[in-house]
């Protein structure tokens, strides 16, 4: 039997089952703690929520500077751009209670600006980003840890009138396009302490925090306040990049300042999946469902993203993407020493946040990639398999290793699934069907792998798989100790060395 359709449909997002999505968690947690690995990452901790559920919350690696401290699920990071959509919920908070409306220039609400070169960009203008402001000033080392990042004094100051012959902080004009801009954000966190008659950190503890049970969740976490003391200690150690170096360097904490609505707060996976839950269709979040739809909504798309970049758009505080056909909204973190993001099907009721604790981290991949999963196992079998009678399909399943690398068969959506468990795992996979206990043929999958091919499964006395004859005709070994057969670190790979038994090396 073959066939070469395609796993995933083209058109629609399929429907998710608990089920189905229970299997692809239970792969995503592996595929999570492999990737960590070959990025060479000390920490991943992941989360996959469905219809208010957590199935899922993963935790890969060690959180502290010695490599000692296991991370945990209940460990800290630096989320930072996650912030906006907190600061954009309170501020389509204040404008549901009729406090503030998004039309008011931002000179209403911060009377230090009028006058000023953005004292008229409006409150939806700096949701949007489309207000053409200053990203984050023309000097933003407090990015590097070089100063600290601005107080409100600082802040306005950089959006002043410049002096002679310096740039303004208006970058562009209003509503041109999509503008990123922090400073932006953090005149929203002043719009809302002033809005609110107290602090931007009162208000969001009190009305979005709290309320939603976010107990791993803070808006800012300063180490000159001694209040903020205990959670810094539960903050995963962040780290620098491999970009310029061979190892990695811990990299301080700090506060954020003015700037905490645009990048201070600091979460868990599993925080930052119950709050965009929130948000979701008949979610428990303050918003109606007027103002939600408002905040997930389209304003502005990315048109200048670079060709083959994941594109997509920007709503009131909240990146819109697509995924396959899935759109989704969230939002992505930067932080130094900490990369985050999170992906949210409102509609489906599907959250994923993935949280590194390097420059580098891999967050945007490890997030798609579970989401791509979550939807493979969802689509049911392409075709009727002719699978043996009362076939076990979980004896099948496992990762096997050889020279060339790693493959997965993995039972999803009550199906096996021949994966390849690189930075998109979908991209190649195939379907798998039973020929008998120990055999499985390829039916579907791209031309240049084993379409039609059988994988054939030699088991020890105990059944367990002792190795596996795949595609290519090659021998594959289970990855969990195909290390030791290749020896130790001087070893060589030459004639026969892979067949040798790891006693044997």
């Amino acid at each position: 039997m073959s066939r070469s359709s395609p796993l995933l449909p083209p058109t629609s997002a399929p429907v998710l089952e608990p089920a189905a999505v229970a299997d692809a968690c239970a792969y995503v947690d592996s595929w999570w703690g492999l990737r960590r690995r070959h990025h060479r990452v000390p920490a991943v901790q992941g989360a996959v929520l469905l219809r208010g559920e957590l199935l899922l919350e993963s935790a890969h690696g060690t959180a502290d500077a010695d490599g000692r401290v296991p991370l945990t699920p209940t460990h800290r990071f630096r989320v930072a751009s996650h912030s906006k959509t907190f600061t954009a919920v309170a501020v389509l908070l204040l404008h549901q209670r009729g406090v503030l409306s998004l039309e008011d220039p931002v000179s209403r609400w911060l009377p230090a600006v009028a006058g000023g070169p953005v004292a008229d960009r409006t409150l939806a203008e700096l949701l949007s980003h489309s207000g053409g402001v200053t990203r984050d000033s023309t000097d933003g080392d407090f990015w590097q840890l070089a100063r600290a990042f601005p107080d409100l004094d600082g802040l306005l100051a950089a959006v002043a009138a410049p002096a002679d012959g310096a740039p303004s902080p208006a970058v562009l004009g209003r509503a041109e396009r999509l503008k990123y801009s922090n400073i932006g954000y953090g005149l929203l966190g002043a719009v809302v302490a002033a809005a609110s008659g107290g602090t931007y950190e009162a208000f969001v503890r009190r009305e979005l925090v709290e309320p939603l049970g976010l107990a791993r969740t803070a808006p800012d976490l300063d180490p000159a306040d001694p209040a903020h003391a205990d959670a810094l200690a539960e903050v995963v150690t962040g780290w620098s990049a491999l970009a310029y170096a061979d190892e990695r360097v811990p990299v301080d904490q700090t506060g954020t300042g003015a700037l905490a609505a645009a990048t201070g707060f600091a979460s868990t996976a599993s925080d930052l999946c119950r709050w965009v839950a929130a948000h979701h269709d008949g979610g428990p979040g303050p918003l109606d469902d007027v103002h939600r739809r408002l905040m997930h909504r389209t304003w502005w798309q990315d048109e200048g993203a670079p060709e083959g970049a994941q594109r997509g758009g920007y709503g009131y505080g909240w990146q819109v993407t697509e995924v396959g056909a899935r759109r989704l909204v969230g939002h992505g973190g930067g932080w130094p020493g900490h990369i985050t993001r999170t992906l949210s099907d409102p509609a489906a009721g599907l959250a994923v946040s993935v949280c590194t604790d390097t420059v580098d981290g891999p967050a945007l991949e490890l997030a798609t990639g579970a989401v791509r999963l979550v939807d493979l196992a969802a689509v049911p079998p392409a075709g009727a398999l002719e699978r043996a009678a009362g076939a076990d399909l979980a004896s099948f399943a496992g990762r096997w290793a050889n020279l060339w690398g790693v493959r997965d068969t993995v039972v999803l959506g009550g199906r096996l699934v021949l994966l390849t468990p690189g930075p998109d795992p979908v991209a190649t996979a195939a379907e798998l069907d039973v020929v008998d206990d120990r055999t499985l043929r390829v039916v579907s999958g791209s031309g240049y792998d084993a379409i039609g091919e059988t994988w054939r499964f030699e088991r020890g006395d105990d059944g367990r798989v002792v190795t596996v004859r795949g595609s290519s005709g090659m021998t594959l070994w289970p990855a969990d100790g195909f290390a030791a057969r290749l020896g130790g670190s001087d070893a060589r790979v030459g004639r026969g060395t892979l067949w040798r038994t790891p006693s044997a090396g």
